[in-house]
């Protein structure tokens, strides 16, 4: 699946894992999840539902639904197909949650990866924390050299575009540092040693999230 089916595929299995959905509320807490201007149309969700109930992560409960007495009687409001998870489901939410790589904190994911932090480690949501904020501050960096750069050479209003970017990107990198710290003075409290609360990146690159044990 792409990056975009990877995020829906984790946002429909986290809300099954919260409770059983029929397709319309499903749909309307998913595009809750993906964000506000990312509205989820039936055409992208129930081709997903389909391959999820063909790979026995999802069933139908179709045991509400209304059944004419006849063939010719006319029943009243049929009730909604409900999907609901089953084990393998629960085994593949587990699995996507608790992910820690690149995907886990690019723009398509991380919001959904945030949403279900209450189902993961505290290890893994201080790497996934750590790799939003480095991928965000490289993000910075470019911008900033862009704008050095082009300044003399755009339009006052790309120019504004690119600062409500700068500026955009700056808050959320103050924001994670906030959690990510907030993560980290938890972590002490319940280790009981002193954590510091400035994050680590590995030699490769990837934020590795340990923490600097005294």
């Amino acid at each position: 699946m792409t990056r975009r089916g990877d995020a829906l595929e984790l946002a429909v299995l986290g809300l099954l894992h919260e409770a059983p959905m029929h397709g319309y509320e499903l749909r309307k807490r998913v595009t809750g999840l993906l964000g506000w201007g990312r509205v989820l149309s039936y055409g992208s969700l129930y081709p997903c539902l389909k391959l999820m109930l063909r790979a026995g992560m999802i069933a139908e409960d179709t045991t509400h639904l209304e059944v004419p007495a006849t063939p010719t009687a006319r029943g009243g409001r049929r009730g909604k197909i409900v999907y609901k998870l089953t084990a393998e489901g629960k085994e593949r939410f587990a699995t996507l949650v608790s992910a820690v790589g690149s995907s886990a904190w690019e723009d398509d994911n991380f919001g959904v990866h945030f949403a279900f932090f209450g189902a993961t480690s505290r290890e893994t949501r201080l790497r996934v924390l750590e790799g939003r904020r480095t991928r965000l501050e490289e993000r910075l960096e470019g911008v900033r050299n862009s704008l050095s750069r082009s300044r003399e050479r755009v339009d006052a209003y790309t120019l504004e575009l690119q600062r409500h970017g700068l500026e955009t990107a700056e808050r959320e990198v103050r924001w994670l540092t906030e959690l990510i710290d907030s993560e980290r003075v938890e972590q002490k409290a319940a280790s009981g040693v002193d954590v510091e609360v400035t994050s680590t990146t590995s030699t490769d690159g990837t934020p590795s999230g340990a923490s600097n044990r005294e």
